[in-house]
């Protein structure tokens, strides 16, 4: 059985016991430790990242567009902007889901490696072990921070994008579309803060990664 397959398998135990030591214990039977679970949350954190900050400048697009409005149908143009809002609002709840996985199996790995280092018989390795373990951790909850320094950055934007949406959706008519145009410089700027800190936490997570390999 591949890894993906025992992610699986592991995750349909977890659903459908509701424990994570009965996952924990069976990715442990396919040589996959909490060490390599939270590297992989990492890299799915991250990815969720990259794909929710294409996310934002595509609905940014959308919205630059529609303040261009020059006649056409406005019904149409209500659906773009309430799809690149919905787009933008699931992309957001997928990192935020995302870094909160990495924050559980990351606890659960501190937790027990604090508490396996009492089980050393060479005073030697109980130091080194515990020194890793500050380092690993130290790392750890600065990429977090950028991580959720980032998330926070999303939902600014997400509120912009509904307050037009939700205005437009009573208010269908070309010259509430044309007031977009006002609206557009201040989403354009929060808009680069997100991209800004996004890039920062995708930095970030790759170098933690770097050092747990």
């Amino acid at each position: 059985m591949n890894y993906k397959s025992a992610i699986q398998l592991s995750l349909l135990l977890f659903v459908v016991v509701g424990c994570s030591s009965t996952y924990y214990s069976t990715m442990e039977l396919f040589g996959i430790e909490k060490r390599d679970l939270m590297v992989d949350r990492v890299e799915s954190a991250r990815d969720a990242q990259e794909e929710s900050k294409e996310t934002f400048v595509d609905a940014l697009e959308t919205f630059t567009s529609v303040a261009d409005f020059d006649g056409g149908d406005l019904e149409s143009v209500y659906n773009r902007l309430n799809g690149a809002y919905q787009e933008s609002e699931a992309s957001a709840k997928e990192v935020s889901e995302r870094i909160d996985s990495l924050e559980n199996v990351s606890e659960d790995l501190f937790d027990e490696w604090q508490d396996e280092l009492s089980e050393y018989s060479s005073d030697q390795l109980r130091r080194e072990s515990k020194q890793k373990l500050k380092d690993t951790e130290r790392s750890y909850e600065k990429m977090i921070a950028k991580m959720r320094a980032a998330e926070e950055t999303m939902y600014p934007v997400l509120d912009l994008f509904r307050d037009q949406v939700l205005y437009l959706k009573h208010n269908l008519n070309a010259k509430a579309i044309a007031s977009l145009d006002k609206e557009v410089t201040v989403i354009e700027g929060r808009v680069a803060d997100l991209i800004a800190e996004m890039e920062v936490s995708i930095s970030e997570a790759d170098e933690f990664i770097a050092t747990m390999q």
